[in-house]
């Protein structure tokens, strides 16, 4: 492998983590919205990511780049927080409210995770700008 594959690597890890870092935001600024009824609720949403270890595998000799693909964003299949609150201006017919399924410390454990897996990939991108830039100098002697 090239170190200039080591780029494209890392920028699609860091394009991923920028999806993962939005997603998350995204949840924790809905984490405290109230909704008078379960269609309306936002659910917490989470990226979905591939490795493409195996289209790598399959192409070890050739110099087709590999990385992180973003399949999509799901949302939550975990049960809304339902709360009778019969005199909350939002509260349906029979008195309850319903919140958002997001539970603020996970996104806060996935906002640190995701922003450290940044820094890193960075990292990996000046290591490889590095090395080959001490590669070039080699040859002036």
């Amino acid at each position: 492998m090239s170190l200039f594959n080591v780029f494209d690597i890392s920028g699609s890890a860091m394009s991923a983590q920028s999806v993962r870092l939005n997603t998350t935001a995204s949840n924790l600024s809905n984490a405290n919205s109230v909704s008078s009824s379960v269609d309306e609720t936002y659910r917490a949403r989470h990226p979905v990511f591939a490795a493409e270890m195996t289209r790598a595998q399959a192409n070890m000799n050739n110099t087709e780049n590999v990385g992180v693909q973003v399949k999509g964003i799901v949302e939550s299949d975990k049960p809304l927080q339902i709360e009778y609150s019969p005199n909350h201006p939002m509260a349906d017919k029979n008195g309850y409210i319903y919140k958002p399924n997001v539970n603020v410390m996970e996104e806060m454990a996935n906002m640190i995770s995701a922003s450290r897996a940044y820094e890193t990939n960075i990292q990996i991108a000046d290591s490889a700008k590095k090395m080959l830039s001490r590669t070039l100098r080699l040859g002036q002697g």
